[in-house]
């Protein structure tokens, strides 16, 4: 799409702090009256419905649109937010197992700023398996070049959290 209607969408994202819970409907409708201006088939559709949806606390109703905006080809930035929303999403209802599929590839993706909410996710999906010591090993790695001081021995004490035993 164009410029304006990108500047116009993250106008409306901008403003999400001003509709309460209960007028989460009038957000999702300046949504999807921004959606309504798109090609049809395009991917950004889904994919903005679907992030109106997760932020308004459906991530029932978010997973198949995310999943549609996927299946239509949404790629590059856009698409690996998709993928981390999408697999907390599928976290939230009950699949964790799905979003950590989804998720791990990502951990060998081109990096950008997206690296640490992917781990966190990620790490997320693991504590909902009962995988926390990969989930804490993940965020550790991801705080580890964050820390003024320290950055070694964190980066080393998260492999050896998933590393086998010498």
């Amino acid at each position: 799409m164009n410029q304006d209607w990108e500047d116009r969408v993250a106008a409306a994202w901008a403003s999400f702090d001003r509709y309460p819970p209960e007028r989460a409907d009038e957000f999702r409708a300046v949504i999807e009256a921004l959606v309504a201006e798109l090609p049809a088939g395009s991917p950004l559709g889904p994919f903005e419905s679907a992030c109106a949806w997760d932020s308004t606390g459906r991530s029932d109703r978010a997973v198949p649109l995310y999943r549609l905006a996927l299946e239509r080809g949404l790629t590059g930035y856009k698409g690996r937010r998709a993928r981390i929303q999408l697999s907390s999403s599928l976290r939230n209802i009950g699949q964790a197992a799905e979003g950590v599929r989804l998720l791990t590839p990502e951990l060998d993706a081109p990096s950008d700023e997206l690296d640490d909410a992917v781990r966190a996710v990620l790490a997320l999906c693991l504590s909902s398996l009962g995988r926390d010591r990969e989930g804490l090993a993940l965020v550790l790695g991801a705080l580890a070049p964050h820390l003024p001081r320290y950055q070694r021995s964190m980066a080393a004490y998260a492999r050896a959290l998933v590393e086998p035993e010498a």
